[in-house]
C-alpha cells in the first residue's frame, strides 16, 4: 500500500486514493486473472446461446461469439493450454531481455552507469529525462516496456526519490506516449499500410507513408515530456510520500576502476554498434529487407530484441571483466541463474494472464464489443471536432478490450477511414486520431499485455502493491496525456497545420 503523505488532499488525490483502495481489495492478480478466465467462459456461453454476432468491417464475414463450454471450446482449451502460456509474446520477450539487463545489473554496470548519468544531470531534469527516454523507447517496440520503467525506478531510488514514482514515469513515457517520437518507428509503417488498404474501399488512393504523422508526433514528444514531468513531480510523487524500503545503494563518486569499466564498456558498445551499422547502413546490408532494401520493415526491426540483448551482454561482459566482477566463465551462468530467480513471480502471473487473454480473444467477445461500439459512434452523426473527439474516446474504450494496436486498427480502419474520409478528413489524420486514443490509455488498462509486467516490477519495491496501486499511479498520466493530446489535435484542426511532410488534416481546403 502506498504510504500517503500528510499534506491536504485535493479532490483528485482523494479519487486516486479511492481507486487504490478499491483496486487493492481485488484478489491477487493471479487469482483475478483466473476468475476473469472463468467469467469469460460463462459469458461466452451466454452470448453464444443468444447467437450474438457482428459483421467484421474488414472481411465482411459474420463474427459470432464462440462458447468456451461448447465441445469446440473445451477441445480448444485442452489443445491450446500450453500454447497460450508458452506463446504469450511478452513472456519470451521479458525473459530474453532480462537475461541481458540482468547480467548488466549483476556485474554492477547498470547502477554504476546510472550513477554517472544522474551525477551529470541536474536533479530538476531527471524526471523529464526519464519521460523523454520512455517516449523515445518505442523505437525498440515492446522491449522498451521491459527496459525503461525498471531502470527509471532505479534512477529515482539512487537519488533518494520514490522508486514507484520513477517506475510510473517510465511506464507513462513508454505506454501513454507510445505513439510519439522524434524518429520514424516500425509502428508508423505498420499502421500506414492498414490505413491505405481501408482508404481504397471508397476509391481513395491514399499515399499514407511512415512519415505522414511525423510533424505532429515530434511536437507531441516535447509536449508530453514536459507534461509527464509535471504530473510526476506535482501529482504522483507527492502522493506516494517517503519511500521506506531498502535504500542501501548510495550515490557515491565513481572509483578509477569503475570509470575504467565504463570506458571499456563504451568501447565494446561502439564496436558492437559499428558491426550492426555495417549490416544496416549499406543499401544491400544483411540487416535490411532482402528485396526492398529498407529499414522499415527489415530483419533489424524484427530482430531488435536479440540485438538489444546482445548489446547488454557485450557491455556487461566488458564492464564485469574490467572490474573483476566476472573472474571466470562459471560466473556468467551463476549470475543469470540469480536473475531468473527474481522472475519467478512474473512467470506465475503470466501463466494466469495468458490464459485469460487467450480465452477472451478466442471467444470473439472483444471483436463484438469493438464493432458495436464503433457502429454506435457512426450512428450518432457527429461532425467536425466533436466527431474526432468521439472517435478518440471510442478508440480508448476499445483499447481496454483489445491489446494489440495493429489488431485494433485493422478492425476500426475499415469503418472509420471511409466514413471520416467522406467527411473531408484525410486518412493520415484519421490514423493520427486513432493513435492518440490507442496510446493514452495503455497504462490504465489491466488487459494491456505489459500491465502485469509493470505490476511485477512495482512489487519489488512494495510487496503489497496491487492492481489498484498501479492504476492509481497511472490514471493521472493517461487522463492528462489524453486531454493534452486532444487540445493539440484541435489546434491542428483549427489551423489546418501539416501533420507530416506529405499529409494535412483535410482532404480539401
Amino acid at each position: 500500500m502506498i504510504q500517503i503523505s500528510n499534506k491536504p488532499k485535493s479532490v483528485f488525490r482523494r479519487f486516486l486514493d479511492w481507486v487504490e483502495r478499491v483496486g487493492n481489495k481485488l484478489p491477487h492478480p493471479f487469482t483475478m486473472f483466473i476468475m476473469l478466465a472463468v467469467i469469460t467462459m460463462v459469458l461466452s456461453a451466454i452470448f453464444s446461446f443468444f447467437n450474438i454476432k457482428v459483421i467484421h468491417p474488414g472481411t465482411q464475414e459474420a463474427v459470432v461469439v464462440r462458447s468456451l463450454f461448447a465441445k469446440e471450446g473445451i477441445l480448444w482449451i485442452i489443445d491450446s493450454f500450453l500454447k497460450n502460456f508458452i506463446g504469450f509474446t511478452p513472456l519470451g520477450l521479458v525473459l530474453v531481455m532480462t537475461f541481458g539487463i540482468g547480467l548488466a545489473e549483476e556485474v554492477g554496470f547498470v547502477f554504476t552507469s546510472l550513477r554517472k548519468l544522474v551525477m551529470g544531470v541536474p536533479k530538476t531534469l531527471i524526471t523529464a529525462t526519464v519521460i523523454f527516454a520512455g517516449i523515445m523507447g518505442n523505437l525498440a517496440s515492446d522491449a522498451a516496456f521491459v527496459v525503461i520503467p525498471p531502470l527509471a525506478a532505479i534512477i529515482f531510488l539512487a537519488v533518494k526519490r520514490h522508486p514507484l514514482a520513477g517506475l510510473a514515469a517510465g511506464f507513462a513515457g513508454v505506454g501513454a506516449g507510445f505513439t510519439a517520437n522524434l524518429m520514424v518507428a516500425g509502428t508508423d509503417a505498420l499502421l500506414a499500410g492498414i490505413t491505405n488498404e481501408a482508404a481504397k474501399s471508397i476509391g481513395i488512393q491514399s499515399a499514407v507513408t511512415p512519415v505522414s504523422n511525423w510533424y505532429f508526433l515530434i511536437a507531441s514528444t516535447f509536449i508530453l515530456t514536459f507534461v509527464g514531468a509535471w504530473i510526476t513531480d506535482k501529482i504522483v510523487e507527492p502522493r506516494l510520500g517517503k519511500y521506506m524500503g531498502n535504500t542501501e545503494k548510495e550515490l557515491e563518486a565513481l572509483t578509477p576502476l569503475e570509470n575504467k569499466g565504463l570506458r571499456n564498456a563504451g568501447i565494446a558498445a561502439l564496436i558492437y554498434v559499428g558491426i550492426i551499422l555495417v549490416g544496416l547502413v549499406p543499401k544491400t546490408g544483411i540487416l535490411r529487407h532482402a528485396e526492398k532494401h529498407t529499414i522499415i520493415p527489415s530483419p533489424f526491426l524484427s530482430g531488435i530484441i536479440p540485438i538489444l540483448m546482445m548489446l547488454f551482454f557485450v557491455v556487461a561482459l566488458a564492464y564485469g571483466i574490467t572490474v573483476k566482477a566476472i573472474k571466470s566463465e562459471k560466473d556468467i551462468p551463476r549470475m543469470l541463474g540469480n536473475v531468473m530467480k527474481g522472475m519467478s513471480g512474473y512467470v506465475v502471473l503470466v501463466f494466469a494472464a495468458s490464459q485469460f487473454i487467450a480465452f477472451f480473444n478466442w471467444s470473439n467477445m472483444g471483436t463484438v464489443l469493438a464493432v458495436n461500439g464503433s457502429s454506435f459512434l457512426k450512428s450518432v452523426g457527429f461532425t467536425g471536432i466533436p466527431l474526432m473527439i468521439g472517435f478518440i474516446f471510442i478508440t480508448t474504450l476499445v483499447n481496454l478490450f483489445i491489446g494489440s494496436g495493429s489488431a485494433k486498427w485493422a478492425l476500426l480502419a475499415p469503418i472509420f477511414v471511409p466514413m471520416l474520409s467522406l467527411m473531408n478528413f484525410s486518412p493520415a489524420f484519421i490514423q493520427l486520431a486513432y493513435r492518440i486514443g490507442d496510446s493514452a490509455t495503455n497504462p490504465m488498462s489491466p488487459l494491456f499485455p505489459y500491465f502485469p509486467v509493470i505490476l511485477a516490477f512495482a512489487q519489488e519495491y512494495d510487496e503489497n502493491a496491487g492492481v489498484g496501486t498501479l492504476l492509481s499511479l497511472m490514471i493521472p498520466y493517461s487522463l492528462i496525456f489524453l486531454a493534452i493530446w486532444i487540445v493539440q489535435l484541435v489546434i491542428w484542426m483549427v489551423f489546418n497545420l501539416p501533420i507530416g511532410p506529405d499529409a494535412v488534416v483535410y482532404l480539401l481546403k
